[in-house]
């Protein structure tokens, strides 16, 4: 048994004539502590995938056992309880409340955890990311690399034992990418499961293994360095 466990998922949009099949029977295992990058053009539901896998999303069918347990049937109280303290996101659009400072930011998804040392884990993910110097400054006023920096702190503060990161670098320069990459490198060297959705080779080489989607199958996979 793996750590993740997807059996014969499928995801279906709309009935009939208009049913669009984003997942055609993906079957894969993750194991703990892994680096997996999941590819493949637009459309060919990688993202639909992430969103499963972090509970964003019900799949039509198949299984999705997590730790051996089914995630598929969980009602949606349970389910979110299972995102809340299992699975944090790193989305391409950031993802942040303008409005709010970067520290508000970071705080928010531990507000509703009830996380009480959060001050603590607000600053330290803040420095862990080098925007420790930005607490203060509000989300519209950042850099493209800086929100999403802000956007990795939080996953960090977060501390959850999977992270899920949907094109982290698409809507940065190469400088950027990198320094964002090389962040989630760490995380994944403290012994987190990172799971990367990317089109871009220069960021699948990062993980350890890669999975390569198209029109809702999965067509390859293998480890890095062994192709």
């Amino acid at each position: 048994m793996s750590y993740i466990d997807l059996i014969d998922i499928r995801k279906d949009y709309g009935f009939g004539e208009r049913c669009t099949r984003a997942l055609r029977g993906i079957n894969m295992s993750i194991e703990e502590g892994s680096y997996t990058a999941i590819m493949g053009p637009s459309g060919s539901g990688k993202s639909t995938l992430l969103n499963i896998i972090g509970g964003m999303d019900r799949m039509t069918s198949g299984s999705y056992r997590f730790h051996g347990e089914e995630i598929g049937s969980l009602s949606a109280a349970m389910l979110e309880r299972f995102r809340n303290q299992n699975i944090a996101f790193v989305f391409q659009s950031f993802a942040l409340m303008n409005r709010y400072t970067v520290y508000e930011n970071v705080e928010m998804p531990l507000l509703a955890r009830r996380i009480k040392n959060r001050k603590e884990r607000v600053m330290t993910a803040l420095c862990s990311v080098g925007i420790e110097a930005l607490a203060e400054k509000k989300a519209s006023r950042l850099s493209g690399g800086e929100q999403q920096r802000t956007a990795l702190a939080r996953a960090i503060a977060m501390d959850a034992p999977i992270l899920l990161a949907d094109e982290p670098t698409g809507a940065l320069d190469r400088e950027n990418g990198d320094v964002v990459m090389n962040i989630l490198d760490e995380i994944h060297g403290k012994g987190k499961t990172v799971i990367v959705i990317t089109h871009d080779e220069h960021i699948a080489a990062r993980a350890k293994k890669v999975v390569r989607i198209f029109n809702g199958e999965i067509q390859d996979s293998y480890m890095n360095g062994t192709v």
